[in-house]
């Protein structure tokens, strides 16, 4: 997340603001004319005091209304309605810079969220949620809040500067130098700001999701915390990444609030040297009274918006620093892609294959080597084998969470890697034994397989998980409310609901990755009973580390060290007295020797 950025941060937003152009063409131009007419007041009031000095030889006098109490009146009429426009074009402008702000905010989290979702697993192993968390909630709401306030303020500061320029200009250029002098030094002082504030920025959201990332790490592992008396400890964690952030904070802070004062001292010498010299000019005859009080009024106008600038570029770099996180994300290309061949689920016949297979999460340590397996359509075959042994990674390499590093997995003759992965996924069912259920009810749990499933089919698939008689034994049957991550079930309930949302799904593919390895044996039983029923008709691949439950499978592969070393039924490996009938003998206590410590050192 904190790699190098190779193009600026603002290019990048700005290319990717394309679709909304024409809306912030429209806010951009409420704005502009927000401020026209909000630099209106100042030449009206030049103007009064232009009739009551010079009566009939007022400029308004000119242009045919002679009558003073007549120019008088038409002033007021034109304060009116220069009033009135100024406040609709700020209505106008605060309504669309607010609603474009909500509508990117929203499209751009949408956007993002997308994104992450097709990443591949080996991306998010490398992920802290509380990281992710920090860029698609905390940095995209720091983009919202610029275009909400500091892309109009860029522009009124624009407007204001170039419209009074030039009305110095016209009015008295001999005077107007003395005003405009602060500007450059206020520009060169705001980019050396900008280029300072920037990285001390980007270390503050760098800070911001690692304290982030420790809160969500600590708040999913609350048990654990209270089970090794770790609260202090824990709480001097936090405390150490909070006082980080506090401190590049306040770093920051040091910086962005020096600019506003300093460059104050800067405005304030162009405004005294206007108001000395443009009243010498009076005094001499060389400059209109009138014309002077417009040029003092619209100094001010002029140079104390540029005090707000620190605040302004404070908002925007925040902003840009958010932005380049997001679009970094963004940017980060999808690793696994689904193949252009259509995968009708009602057509598959479930024939898995794994051709000579080779797979390493880090290079240089492969946990699957050679390995070449076949299960016919409607087979039950387990894979079983010592812990390590690469078991649960063909479950990952057949949802195509990974793809192998040699060989190939196929499903019907087809290379997974050519089918599309939405199709190759809606064709399989995965019980695991890290089981995940949403924060919601007991039904929307089960009824995640199948969005539109009705209540009377959900019953149907829990009474087939043997789930219906301990659901009715809640609080409120079927309506209770689970809990984050299922924390309000037990073990074996949370298992018999994931077997429930595998019924519905109904797939022609069944993957059972260690589905009873954490439950007691009544518990075992019951689940297993539910998962017979569920593997008649289907291909079922089950995983296992308990070889009770293999027993009757049509097929036993037995992995060691990520290579296929013996395969056949129960009874003809346990003849074999070779890995599987070692490790039949340590599970059923005929090998105890087996389980005592190693008393090598």
């Amino acid at each position: 997340m904190s790699a190098p950025r190779p193009r600026p941060a603002l290019r990048r937003l700005v290319r990717y603001l394309g679709p909304y152009r024409g809306r912030v063409l429209r806010a951009s131009a409420w704005s502009v004319l927000n401020k026209l007419f909000d630099l209106a007041p100042p030449f009206l009031i030049g103007m009064a005091l232009d009739v009551v000095a010079r009566r009939e030889h007022s400029g308004l006098a000119a242009l045919g209304l002679s009558d003073l109490h007549l120019q008088l009146w038409a002033l007021g009429g034109l304060t009116v309605v220069v009033w009135g426009l100024e406040s609709l074009f700020q209505y106008a402008h605060g309504v669309q810079w607010r609603t474009l702000a909500q509508t990117v905010q929203h499209e751009l989290r949408l956007e993002a969220y997308r994104h992450v979702q097709q990443l591949e697993m080996a991306w998010f192993e490398d992920q802290s949620s509380g990281g992710l968390m920090a860029v698609l909630n905390d940095d995209v709401n720091q983009l919202e809040r610029f275009l909400d306030h500091g892309a109009n303020d860029l522009l009124q500061v624009a407007t204001t500067t170039v419209v009074i320029t030039g009305a110095f200009f016209w009015i008295a250029p001999e005077v107007a130098w003395m005003s405009m002098f602060p500007i450059p030094v206020i520009l060169w002082g705001s980019f050396l700001f900008q280029r300072r504030i920037a990285p001390r920025y980007a270390a503050v959201r760098q800070q911001a999701g690692l304290l982030g990332s420790q809160l969500a790490n600590n708040l999913g592992g609350m048990a654990t915390i209270k089970s090794f008396t770790a609260e202090a400890r824990e709480v001097e964690r936090i405390r150490a990444l909070s006082d980080a952030y506090r401190a590049r904070n306040r770093a920051a802070i040091r910086l962005s609030s020096a600019f506003s004062p300093l460059i104050r001292m800067v405005i304030v010498c162009g405004f005294t040297a206007t108001l000395v010299y443009g009243g010498m000019r009076v005094l001499e005859g060389a400059l209109e009274p009138s014309l002077y009080a417009v040029m003092a009024f619209l100094t001010q106008r002029l140079l104390w918006p540029l005090t707000r600038l620190g605040e302004t570029f404070d908002l925007y770099q925040r902003a840009m620093a958010s932005a380049a996180r997001v679009l970094d994300l963004l940017d980060r290309p999808v690793g696994i892609r689904g193949g252009p061949r259509r995968l009708a689920r009602a057509e598959v016949a479930g024939a898995l294959e794994f051709d000579r297979v080779g797979f390493s999460y880090a290079a240089g340590y492969p946990v699957l080597s050679d390995l070449s397996l076949r299960v016919a359509p409607g087979e039950t075959v387990a894979v079983v084998g010592p812990t390590g042994s690469g078991k649960t990674t063909l479950v990952k390499l057949l949802l195509r969470f990974y793809d192998p590093t040699a060989g190939t997995v196929c499903l019907d003759g087809h290379d997974l890697r050519e089918l599309d992965l939405g199709d190759l996924r809606a064709a399989i069912g995965l019980v695991s034994q890290d089981v995940f259920l949403f924060h919601g009810t007991v039904l929307e749990n089960i009824a995640y397989a199948r969005p539109g499933a009705t209540r009377d089919e959900v019953v149907a698939a829990a009474r087939v998980a043997e789930a219906h008689a301990f659901i009715l034994g809640l609080p409120r049957g079927y309506d209770t409310v689970v809990g984050e991550r299922g924390q309000k079930l037990s073990g074996g309930q949370r298992q018999r609901v994931s077997i429930a949302r595998a019924v519905l799904k109904d797939p022609p593919l069944l993957l059972l990755d260690e589905a009873t390895s954490a439950v007691d044996n009544e518990t075992e039983a019951l689940i297993q009973r539910s998962l017979e029923r569920l593997s008649v008709g289907r291909t079922t691949l089950v995983i296992a580390h308990r070889l009770s439950t293999v027993r009757r499978a049509d097929t036993i592969h037995v992995l060691d060290r990520g290579r296929l070393c013996e395969s056949g039924r129960h009874e003809d490996l346990l003849d074999r007295n070779g890995v599987y009938a070692a490790l039949w003998r340590v599970q059923t206590g005929a090998a105890p020797d087996l389980l005592t410590p190693d008393p090598r050192p």
